[in-house]
């Protein structure tokens, strides 16, 4: 007998949960070093420390909440392979899907958080399935020179993506403290390195990554939470300064007050905007699209584009919930549309510095 479609989705969404919970026990140890005003020793804490949202917590609205219900699949629409390279001054950014992002700037092709797995899991069975396919499909992908991982969450630090790119390109790799460690065993033949916030890593051609920090957390299973460390990322090519996010928290905003101060401003911010409902539970750790668009103001953006979202569904609001809510929040802050898009798959900006 067939399971009715409707009984699928229910134990779908929560099977994962139970899943995770139960077999997810291979996972880093807590670090040792030296206490830091983040890092007490063993463990890595938010600014300010905002409170720690629990995996238990996290399991039990899994199990128990009423999340809209997704589409099965979205189709994406064919867009054009990004060039080889982007050398001339200009900065091309490509929205791939959900926290991937290609920056193409100085002669550099930069990749962020890259995932084309299709679930956000341990598991190939079980756990955040895809809804969308990226929107450049990896054979299409020009040769990456640099990938920056902002924390080790599933959908964000995906091994089996990570094996592709260590396997056809053995790019620089840039993790946040604590990392290394689970991603070289995934790119022996790449350049790993880990760094705590305020670090700044040379690239190629004069180029700069600065790791700065943001709200958020870390761990790969119940035991590891924590264990190590999250991270934001400025890149900045001549005068073209780019921020990327990769899933935070908006906290009382200050953290990124202060980053906006440090650097200037910014010619784009990635934002994510996705993942924050029930807000009573997430808002520690995903800021929303209002949060979002304060965040842009906060940094001193010059434009936005939001990520983290419509690919995998991670909160309980509905699929198109963060597009139509960073629409209003925009409309709220006397904001035009094109300040702070949000792209489909396969959607790119062009940056000049300092044009609007």
């Amino acid at each position: 007998m067939r399971c009715p479609r409707n009984a699928r989705r229910h134990w779908a969404r929560r099977w994962p949960a139970l899943l995770a919970a139960c077999l997810l026990s291979a996972c880093s140890l807590p670090r040792e070093g030296p206490v830091t005003p983040h890092f007490d020793g063993r463990r890595f804490f938010n600014p300010g420390q905002p409170k720690d949202s629990s995996v238990a917590g996290y399991l039990w609205l899994r199990i128990t909440g009423a999340q809209a219900t997704w589409p099965d699949e979205v189709a994406v629409a064919p867009e054009p392979p990004p060039p080889p390279r982007v050398d001339d001054g200009s900065a091309r950014v490509t929205f791939v899907g959900h926290a991937t992002v290609l920056i193409q700037v100085a002669g550099l092709n930069i990749l962020t958080d890259p995932v084309w797995s299709a679930r956000a899991s341990p598991f190939g069975f079980a756990g955040p399935r895809r809804v969308q396919k990226p929107g450049v499909a990896f054979e299409l992908l020009p040769k990456i020179d640099v990938v920056l991982i902002s924390h080790n969450h599933y959908d964000h630090l995906d091994l089996p993506t990570l094996r592709l790119l260590d396997a056809r390109d053995r790019p620089q790799v840039i993790v946040p403290l604590g990392n290394r460690a689970l991603v070289r065993e995934a790119m022996p033949a790449s350049r790993v390195t880990e760094h705590d916030w305020n670090a700044e890593v040379a690239l190629a051609g004069g180029a700069m990554v600065h790791v700065e920090p943001m709200v958020h957390g870390s761990g790969r299973g119940p035991f590891d939470q924590q264990a190590t460390l999250w991270a934001a990322y400025v890149v900045q090519a001549g005068a073209i300064k780019i921020y990327h996010v990769g899933d935070a928290g908006y906290g009382d905003g200050a953290v990124y007050r202060a980053t906006g101060q440090k650097h200037g401003g910014f010619d784009l911010a990635i934002l994510p905007i996705g993942a924050y409902e029930p807000a009573s539970f997430m808002a520690d750790s995903h800021m929303g699209p209002a949060d979002a668009v304060k965040l842009m103001a906060d940094v001193r953006a010059r434009r936005a584009m939001a990520h983290h979202f419509e690919a995998f569904q991670l909160g309980f609001e509905a699929y198109e919930a963060p597009r139509l809510a960073l629409q209003a929040a925009l409309a709220a802050a006397a904001l035009s549309a094109d300040r702070f898009i949000a792209p489909r798959p396969g959607q790119f900006l062009l940056l000049h510095a300092g044009s609007p």
